[in-house]
């Protein structure tokens, strides 16, 4: 299985920007051009006492954290960052200044704003960090492969068994059965599985995007359509009717229909969604106002369950996959909808894959989803349903109704796409050895990965004349406080960085086996700690940002904030991050910094290899980093386990 998402988004650039909530109930059928008040409560909450979301009601609020322990970790962090010993000074002296000065008095504005609120962070999270931004989003994921778990040769067979599959767990989700997630003795929020199905992201005319969901409270039917793609044909599937969910053989019969009617190529309005946001917003407009079947037709996307895509291009490996999945087929973003939280791809040659949009969703609810279907169908019991005795209805085409100015926006659009997709570069390394070799070690798999990272980087840095140029960012799940989503893990450390010093030698460093293994060591339980830190909502990156954010119009920013190490230090050159599951083979995103940034995905839980997927802008040296990888995976195999050489490979 192969899990990969693609975001070109510097998550740190948070602009000031407003937020409420709309319930569902007062929901127009055709959502306005402007964002309305109060979307968010737009995807009910199934009951708490349903299986799903019963832990809900017992979740704690994020903290607002005390000022001083935030402000000891900044300066922990910086130290590794800084170039100089007077560039850190000067920014020690900036810090202690806000702390002394402005920063009790924003942090008393902070704890007031965060009373009476659910999630203090969640408005300026949503909006700042996705809903705000205006250049293209996108983003995809691939199950298993038509050779491996799923079994079907076909790929009309394929599509309609991952359909069911689907219609099956959004049922479930509906009722409140899908397994709640958490650790042993923690629960793990669940609010964010709402916006899965039944939705999408809508662009605002006024710099600020929303979601709009179609869900019904109390519905528990399962009924529900797909909207379906293939050669710029638009198709509506009623994949459950009647209470009923189709079976795989009437939904392959559904999917062979709209192949055969749809064998001519008709506009690419679906790389509409794709293009910068303003022009979507603008275009989206137009379009809705230039015909109601137009709006028809939007929101009959909107509502769908989720877009299903037929490619009629055929990959058959790893790479040329993950590439049309990442930005389309040869012919581009013709048949993806990117404003979907979920569209699944499948390929001519039966090969699949799953394209998110995740502004109001991390990646775990997909991962989750992802992880359940494959699973199902790779059980030989799994209930691909029986016919019904009477005909199905055929699907239905959609049809838009476009002017001279949609198809120069479309022509514009696919222009643009071809350029963007032009300038990216993905490199990918599997190791010798995997978990079990790490657990040998008795390191933590993560910080392993982490720490190689570091002396990947840090060699690829000295080879090439360079100083560090940003920090490393590692997401942590904060998803045990209600609303939680993310905090980030400070990957660079003191500890990371002597560590990696004792790699690189020189003159006045040990670099004995027994000094390098004792720094490694004392780096990775460092990363542990400061993991499980982030976890708990005590990390640095989003209580700086609650302080930015209560500054009153006209106030001037704190010179902290301003400071060249503070700044670099949240400069994301380095992206990473983990997912896992028994499915999951390889996976990955785009850099977050598109000027200088890597996206770096990495796979721990095999027993036999780890994985890293490395992603760039092509003037970026992504194979040499990839090189550098591979390198450091070996010399820490090399360093715990001597006379052993595992290859490392792209």
């Amino acid at each position: 299985m192969l899990l990969y998402c693609h975001r070109i988004r510097p998550t740190h650039l948070l602009p000031t920007s407003t937020f409420t909530c709309y319930r569902y109930s007062t929901m127009p059928d055709h959502p306005p051009s402007r964002r309305p008040p109060a979307w968010k409560s737009a995807a009910p909450f199934p009951p708490v006492s349903t299986t799903t979301f019963a832990a809900q009601s017992t979740l704690p609020k994020l903290p607002v954290l005390p000022l001083t322990p935030t402000i000891d970790r900044l300066k922990r962090s910086l130290i590794p960052i800084a170039h100089s010993r007077t560039e850190l000074e000067e920014a020690f002296r900036k810090i202690d200044t806000f702390a002394s000065t402005v920063g009790p008095e924003l942090q008393r504005r902070l704890e007031a704003h965060a009373k009476d609120k659910p999630h203090w962070l969640e408005e300026w999270w949503d909006d700042g960090a996705y809903l705000s931004y205006r250049d293209s989003v996108y983003g995809f994921a691939d199950p298993p492969s038509a050779q491996g778990l799923l079994g079907p040769s076909t790929a009309r067979h394929r599509a309609a068994s991952l359909t069911r599959a689907a219609m099956l767990y959004r049922r479930a989700l509906k009722r409140g059965e899908v397994p709640a997630e958490g650790t042993q003795d923690t629960p793990l929020c669940m609010d964010t599985y709402r916006w899965l199905f039944d939705c999408a992201r809508v662009p605002g005319t006024k710099g600020l995007d929303w979601s709009v969901s179609h869900a019904k409270e109390g519905d528990t039917s399962g009924d529900g359509h797909v909207v379906v793609l293939r050669n710029g044909h638009f198709w509506r599937l009623d994949a459950a009717q009647g209470g009923r969910i189709l079976s795989t053989t009437e939904l392959e019969a559904q999917i062979e229909h709209i192949v055969s009617a749809s064998t001519t190529k008709l506009p690419a309005v679906g790389a509409l969604t794709a293009a910068n946001r303003d022009l979507w917003a603008s275009d989206y407009v137009h379009l809705r106002s230039l015909s109601p079947s137009n709006t028809v037709l939007l929101d009959t996307i909107h509502s769908a369950a989720y877009v299903l895509c037929l490619d009629p291009a055929t990959p058959s490996d790893f790479t040329t996959t993950s590439r049309f999945l990442w930005h389309g087929a040869p012919d581009g973003l013709r048949d993806r909808w990117v404003d979907k939280p979920v569209q699944m791809i499948v390929f001519d040659s039966a090969r699949a894959g799953l394209m998110g949009e995740h502004s109001v969703m991390d990646g775990t609810p997909t991962l989750a989803f992802t992880d359940a279907i494959c699973t199902a169908l790779a059980d030989p019991a799994f209930d691909h349903g029986s016919p019904a005795i009477s005909s199905v209805p055929a699907p239905v085409e959609l049809n838009w109704t476009l002017d001279a100015a949609l198809e120069q926006s479309i022509a514009r659009a696919e222009k643009d796409a071809a350029a963007l997709i032009a300038t990216q570069a993905m490199s990918v390394i599997k190791t010798g050895y995997g978990k079990r070799a790490v657990k040998a070690a008795r390191v933590s798999p993560d910080a392993w990965a982490q720490l190689l990272i570091q002396l990947a980087y840090a060699r690829l840095l000295h080879a090439r004349g360079e100083k560090r140029q940003g920090g490393t960012y590692e997401s942590a799940t904060t998803r045990k406080f209600f609303k939680g989503r993310t905090e980030v893990v400070r990957v660079v450390t003191s500890e990371s960085d002597a560590f990696v010093r004792a790699m690189m030698g020189g003159d006045e460093v040990d670099a004995s086996v027994e000094n390098k293994r004792a720094l490694f060591e004392k780096a990775a339980k460092v990363h542990v700690s400061n993991a499980q830190t982030a976890g708990r909502g005590e990390g640095v990156d989003r209580h700086l940002l609650g302080l930015r954010k209560v500054l009153k119009e006209g106030e001037d920013l704190p010179e902290m904030f301003d400071d060249s190490v503070v700044k670099r230090a949240s400069h994301w050159t380095l992206s990473t991050s983990a997912l896992f599951s028994k499915h999951l083979r390889e996976y990955g995103w785009g850099e977050v910094r598109r000027t200088n940034g890597f996206g770096i995905a990495y796979i721990t839980g095999f027993d036999d290899y780890l994985q890293f997927t490395i992603t760039s802008r092509t003037e970026m040296p992504n194979e040499e980093l990839a090189a550098e990888i591979s390198r450091a995976a070996e010399d820490l195999h090399t360093l715990y386990f001597p006379g052993e050489a595992p290859k490392c490979r792209l």
